[in-house]
């Protein structure tokens, strides 16, 4: 997209369901004082679509830049200006149906590359939650019982076991690293071959210290949107697997009855689920964690997202006793906004000197 030295003075708004963080504003007022930078905040919704008396179309027509979370003109003709969106979360499944992410060519990043400390230590603290029996532990301590180590039986710690990463983005490549550090093996799956060093490299934004910029976590890395392929990934003896791939057309129940039964087959697998609920038949989900591991059933679950959202009240998943489950929250941190906004501004910088933007969505693969 156009930039460059000598580039000319943008307008940036900025609608989110947050009061105005001014402070971080003002270093960006600051640093880029040629971007004129307008502020509205509105009522938070899942959707790209917005009350008129919430976001008036008008306060799109001469805007250049936008930063959102959800919220877009409702047409293409409402945003003539427009060459450059910046979404505050990873995805942008959820507004893959609006007119301007269907019918203009409209340049969009994300925040991805954020996410990776916080979600990652969710899927750490959900999987020893789980080997080390902490629900039980803690409804002992409510009633005040010194229960017996026999109780719990023999705890089964992550050395040595096999860390499966199916979407090995910046989130995946965090889970990896941490998982590295407790002594597990950690295997990676991608849409497309990663055949190269150069193409293992992580080319998104990456918060020091975090991640694995290189791809030198993995000892083996698989790839493939066809079945077979991922399910010889899926038969790789894997002990966790983390579910972090993009809801896409292709992506949708991604993993049903056949899939948990190779999970549950060798290793009764343990699966964490921080993408999309629809991601999983969760029918078929809930059959697998019924079933007795040693008839190949799933030892359990963490799972963030649901299919729907909020999940039901009558879902069995509430109350079985292998499952975690959270209201799609691992993504939450104190310093959310601080990271996105660094993201935005790496990518205002790039834009200034006419460089490559980061994180920028490609529409045909949905992320």
């Amino acid at each position: 997209m156009g930039g460059g030295p000598g580039m000319k003075s943008e307008h940036m708004l900025l609608v989110l369901p947050v009061p105005e963080p001014v402070e971080i504003v003002t270093r960006i007022r600051e640093k880029h004082p040629q971007i004129q930078i307008t502020y509205h905040e509105i009522t938070f919704k899942s959707t790209f679509e917005h009350n008129r008396s919430d976001v008036p179309p008008e306060i799109y027509k001469d805007v250049t830049i936008l930063v959102t979370l959800s919220a877009l003109p409702p047409s293409p003709d409402d945003c003539p200006n427009l060459k450059l969106i910046h979404f505050l979360s990873a995805g942008t499944n959820h507004v893959a149906e609006s007119p301007i992410y269907k019918d203009t060519d409209i340049t969009i990043t994300t925040s991805s590359g954020i996410h990776g400390p916080q979600i990652s230590e969710w899927v750490l603290m959900t999987a020893l939650g789980h080997s080390h029996r902490f629900p039980q532990l803690y409804e002992w301590q409510q009633q005040k019982k010194w229960g017996r180590f026999t109780d719990l039986f023999a705890v089964r710690d992550m050395a040595g076991q096999r860390l499966g990463v199916l979407g090995y983005g910046s989130i995946g490549r965090q889970v990896g690293r941490v998982a590295k550090a407790m002594g597990m093996d950690v295997i990676a799956y991608t849409a497309s071959p990663r055949n190269t060093d150069e193409s293992k490299k992580d080319k998104g934004f990456i918060l020091p210290g975090m991640g694995d910029p290189d791809g030198e976590f993995p000892s083996a890395w698989y790839s493939g949107l066809e079945k077979h392929s991922l399910q010889h990934f899926l038969k790789q003896d894997i002990d966790v697997l983390l579910v972090s791939v993009p809801l896409t057309k292709e992506t949708e129940h991604f993993l049903g009855r056949e899939e948990f039964e190779i999970l549950g087959r060798n290793r009764n697998a343990f699966i964490s689920n921080i993408s999309r609920g629809q991601i999983l038949d969760q029918a078929e989900l809930i059959q697998a964690l019924k079933k007795d591991t040693d008839a190949g059933g799933l030892r359990g679950a963490a799972l963030d997202v649901t299919d729907p959202e909020p999940l039901p009240e009558e879902s069995p998943l509430w109350t079985m006793p292998n499952v975690l489950i959270t209201p799609h929250i691992s993504g939450s941190a104190s310093a959310y906004m601080e990271r996105s906004f660094q993201v935005l501004d790496a990518n205002l910088t790039r834009l200034e000197k006419g460089e490559e933007l980061l994180n920028v969505v490609d529409r045909k693969r949905g992320y």
